[in-house]
């Protein structure tokens, strides 16, 4: 039997919120960058928004994608470019599982930090001033960088049946999950 083609998942905008008038509006963002990261290619990909169906193909041809927030906001700004249905792929947001589990949302920051040691790069506004200004690779490697920690969060999560995280105050605390 052949592995599963896991594949990891996220993207940058080129807008706000505020600049499409609102959270009701993600669909309205545009796709500066995505990037995935498939087991079965065994590396990484990077899409523009000229390439936006090339994507959107990969992750419906995934056994799962795995993402953070990814079912709520990156599936969203991908519906504003085709009438695919991309909550339909095999999908796992690590987001939503932990949010389940907790009854309360983590940030991928308050997950990576207290598992692996590591922190996001930069964050999603700094990610919308790069778009204005042209710096589509530095976009691209914290984009990758994003899919990487979400990859090793997943693989602990696989691997320890838990994963670590950071509350509001500071405090380290674990949490069973079955990924």
């Amino acid at each position: 039997m052949a592995a599963r083609n896991i594949v990891y998942f996220d993207l940058e905008t080129q807008r706000s919120a505020q600049e499409v008038g609102g959270w009701d509006k993600i669909r309205d963002m545009g796709l500066s960058v995505g990037v995935t990261y498939s087991t079965e290619r065994g590396g990484y990909r990077v899409y523009g928004e000229a390439q936006v169906n090339d994507l959107i193909d990969e992750l419906m041809r995934a056994d799962l994608v795995v993402g953070f927030n990814h079912l709520r906001f990156d599936y969203e700004v991908l519906h504003g470019y085709s009438i695919i249905d991309l909550t339909q792929a095999p999908t796992l947001d690590l987001m939503v599982d932990l949010q389940r589990l907790l009854s309360h949302r983590l940030s991928l920051d308050a997950v990576a930090t207290a598992t692996l040691g590591t922190e996001k790069t930069a964050e999603g506004l700094q990610a919308i001033q790069w778009f204005k200004e042209g710096e589509l690779m530095k976009i691209a490697e914290y984009c990758c960088f994003d899919v990487k920690i979400t990859k090793m969060v997943h693989e602990f999560g696989m691997n320890y049946k838990k994963v670590f995280y950071r509350n509001r105050f500071g405090t380290q605390l674990e949490v069973d999950v079955d990924w």
